[in-house]
């Protein structure tokens, strides 16, 4: 039995060893990681320049989108950076890596996250951080929108990190559903990356109920920018976003254990 308070420690051991790796070729590393940086950055200029022709976006202004966007884009990216190697899963399963990983006194799930941890992806972080301070700037900072802030960025990281886990499980039983994964981490980011107000209500609904990717950004976001709901959900949705993340985290550990037994 591994104690839980090692994990912490194993994790970096194992992701420290790739780092050690990926230094190795440090023009290769660094070159990799900027352009990681400058790609990401890529979608917010594309959304940027979208304000030349118009004011506002589903009655939101560039500022405050960006807020929304920098948010989301530091929760994927973190989640990503912590647990996105968990998509190579199916990959391990058919050649036997995983097998391997089974026999060894470190908890599965941390082996597998760790597996080639690429620092790399701090360059995605690092400009959805920038995004977020250009786009909190202008906000009347109070303590508790100072404090809704970090508890939503924190919640955000878990979120995405729980997808990770429990939407590429699937490829415990299927042959290959990495893209099916995909489809709610980065497909969900896309979608925050925007006001909701932009889709029907019943996409609202759906991202608050179903798939609570609406947590990451959207009901925090409203309390800090003192905006009211436009769909007219209760305010107090701002706060629920640890909540979220606690249920998230819970069914992504389930459905790891439940894919591990089969």
């Amino acid at each position: 039995m591994v104690e839980v308070g090692a994990v912490p420690g194993q994790y970096v051991r194992i992701a420290r060893m790739w780092l050690r790796a990926s230094l190795a070729y440090r023009a290769s590393f660094w070159t990799l990681m900027l352009s990681s940086a400058l790609v990401t950055l890529l979608d917010f200029v594309g959304l940027a320049l979208m304000f030349h022709t118009v004011d506002a976006l589903g009655g939101f202004d560039l500022r405050q989108i960006a807020l929304l966007y920098g948010a989301s884009g530091i929760g994927i990216g973190v989640g990503d950076l912590l647990t996105g190697s968990v998509e190579m899963l199916g990959v391990h399963v058919r050649t036997g890596t995983l097998d391997a990983m089974l026999t060894r006194p470190v908890p599965l799930l941390v082996q597998v996250c760790a597996d080639r941890f690429a620092v790399r992806r701090l360059g995605r972080v690092a400009q959805a951080l920038a995004v977020f301070v250009y786009g909190a700037a202008p906000v009347a900072w109070t303590p508790s929108r100072v404090g809704v802030a970090i508890v939503m960025v924190v919640a955000a990281c878990a979120i995405f990190a729980a997808f990770f886990v429990a939407f590429s499980s699937i490829q415990f039983w299927t042959l290959d559903a990495s893209e099916v994964a995909n489809a709610f981490t980065y497909g969900g980011n896309a979608l925050t990356q925007y006001p909701l107000t932009v889709f029907p209500r019943e996409v609202l609904v759906a991202l608050t109920f179903v798939v609570p990717i609406a947590f990451v950004n959207w009901y925090p976001c409203l309390y800090i920018l003192d905006v009211p709901d436009p769909f007219g959900m209760p305010s107090w949705f701002a706060v629920l976003s640890p909540g979220v993340a606690l249920v998230t985290l819970a069914v992504a550990g389930l459905a790891w254990r439940s894919g591990v037994r089969h």
